[in-house]
């Protein structure tokens, strides 16, 4: 693709959870609609009405603007937890539309990003690794990336291969915990010595915590952060020591 091509393409990094963006935009409306039609109805039912078809509506809101802007600090956020030499090579769990991946990709310079997923479209918006191919086109770094479809539960790659992983909000899309215990396994067979993993998410953070602590890894916590994550996001810094 021509520079010029690439400069009349946007990258589009998609909404977040986009069924339950919707589904809390409709009921938040749908209850405050009720209220302006029938404002007569019992005072206890219409406050209730009121309440959670506001805070409803508040929830779709905030997880839309974090998609738009607030997933952008969040991953400045975790790429500012690693000093980068550029010549890392780095997995991003989840990449989505490459996000993550990208953003790594342009603190490399001999270093190599693999960006993997299952791609589940309930998870993300226009979810395909056709589309993250092209935000990696668009964004001037896909000579120094590949995606791969693969399960970070169990993956293809070597021991040791990585020097950075990272990931957001992806691990708890493992529903059951003993899976998600050996996601952080695996993580942990994966990771060069004195590698770094940079986990972000908004729950099970501490699972994630105490999993990485059991294996032997120094762990660090930031966050949550509250301002522009919804729902408010926690990052765990698990770096794996020599030996």
């Amino acid at each position: 693709m021509t520079t010029t091509a690439k400069k009349t393409k946007r990258v589009n990094y998609g909404i977040d959870a986009p069924r339950i963006v919707i589904t809390l935009f409709i009921i938040g409306m749908v209850l405050l609609t009720l209220v302006y039609f029938f404002p007569g109805m019992n005072p206890f039912i219409l406050n209730t009405l009121v309440w959670c078809g506001a805070v409803t509506l508040l929830e779709s809101v905030l997880m839309f603007l974090y998609a738009k802007f607030g997933k952008f600090r969040q991953r400045d956020r975790i790429l500012a937890l690693h000093k980068w030499t550029g010549n890392e090579k780095v997995l991003d769990i989840g990449t989505g539309l490459g996000l993550l991946m990208n953003g790594t990709a342009k603190k490399l310079t001999t270093g190599r990003a693999i960006g993997i997923d299952i791609w589940n479209k309930a998870d993300l918006s226009s979810n395909n690794r056709d589309n993250a191919l092209q935000n990696a086109i668009i964004e001037g770094v896909e000579n120094k990336i590949e995606i791969q479809n693969q399960n970070i539960i169990q993956t293809s790659f070597a021991d040791k291969e990585f020097d950075v992983i990272v990931s957001n909000l992806c691990l708890h899309n493992i529903y059951k915990e003993e899976l998600r215990k050996n996601a952080c396994k695996e993580i942990y067979r994966i990771l060069k010595d004195d590698g770094v993993a940079i986990i972000s998410d908004f729950k099970h953070t501490g699972k994630y915590a105490d999993n990485f602590r059991s294996l032997g890894m120094k762990v660090e916590r930031f966050g949550p952060y509250l301002l522009d994550t919804f729902p408010p996001l926690t990052i765990i810094k698990a770096s794996k020591l020599p030996g």
